[in-house]
């Protein structure tokens, strides 16, 4: 008889901590995405590593072609031939030539 009790026991564990699983995996898929944030600040006199680095979306410490890269993808969608800004493109500008190495005298042409 105690046996039986045990295993019924179990049964109704399992039962419970299959229903939670459940319940919880089902709360997991419904969340909402999470959205991506971004640098909300406006730009520094003089554009800094941190900044640059900021705007590309990247480390300060990426290699030079996933700079590149990042360049492209981010001037893509900002390019002024496409609706895009010429103050933000000469910024994104500047910040590829800052984290390259190529930093040209005082900063931006606006």
């Amino acid at each position: 008889m105690a046996s039986a009790f045990v295993a019924g026991v179990a049964v109704a564990a399992a039962a419970y901590a299959g229903r939670y699983s459940i319940q919880a995996w089902q709360a997991f898929k419904a969340r909402p995405p999470r959205m991506r944030r971004f640098y909300e600040g406006g730009f520094q006199p003089s554009m800094t590593r941190r900044e640059a680095a900021l705007i590309l979306g990247i480390r300060e410490s990426t290699p030079a072609d996933k700079i590149r890269e990042a360049h492209r993808r981010v001037m893509v969608a900002n390019h002024p031939d496409a609706g895009g800004s010429h103050y933000l493109a000469s910024k994104i500008n500047e910040a590829k030539d800052m984290l390259i190495g190529r930093a040209k005298g005082g900063g931006s042409a606006f």
